[in-house]
């Protein structure tokens, strides 16, 4: 079964539109990675958009990896490398990874087993690169799940940015049903003390 989850339809906005303050995307000359790249969405428009893209998934599922390197054959970005990282593991390719200013990941918290995992690899690239933000949406599955006192062990911090403040707020995008009624939320995790503000 193939399809788009909601939260890629609010990522594609703001990959789209740039961050607020920030203006045009274009004009961004930054090196991105995208974990649990899944389809790819927020990192192909990225690369669209002229930032330095590598997108990664499991490296234990090649579908995954596979599904990554046809979108970008798709869109015409053949020379976006795909690699496979498992979060929580530091991998020969996590540790090769070049200089980088922005993490992606779209809907990556989706099951409670793996926040440790993620956040663990997010601290692992931060913490080699401590001026990166690592930019990730989630839909909310229950209201009883936190990663809170994981940010806290790790030493991260976390802005929540709204949704309107980049006309996202809407129950459809883009002439799309998505992500209809489902509760979408957007993150700016960083190191503790290195929290910009966006407003």
């Amino acid at each position: 079964m193939s399809g788009l989850w909601p939260p890629p339809s609010k990522r594609f906005v703001f990959v789209e539109e740039g961050p607020p303050g920030v203006g045009d995307v274009e004009r961004l000359e930054v090196a991105v990675p995208e974990i649990g790249a899944g389809a790819g969405l927020p990192g192909i428009v990225a690369a669209k958009c002229g930032a330095s893209v590598i997108l990664s998934d499991a490296a234990e599922i090649p579908n995954c990896l596979d599904n990554c390197r046809l979108s970008c054959q798709i869109n015409k970005l053949e020379d976006v490398p795909v690699i496979g990282l498992t979060w929580g593991q530091i991998s020969p390719d996590l540790v090769l990874l070049p200089q980088i200013d922005v993490i992606l990941g779209s809907d990556v918290f989706y099951d409670t087993e793996d926040f440790e995992n993620i956040l663990t690899t997010i601290f692992y690239l931060i913490r080699k690169n401590p001026r990166a933000l690592f930019w990730t949406t989630y839909q909310e599955r229950s209201a009883d799940w936190s990663i809170e006192s994981l940010l806290y062990k790790w030493n991260l911090k976390c802005v929540h940015i709204p949704l309107e403040t980049f006309e996202a707020d809407e129950e459809f995008l883009a002439g799309s049903n998505l992500p209809g009624s489902h509760t979408i939320h957007m993150m700016m995790i960083t190191f503790g003390t290195s929290v910009p503000s966006i407003t």
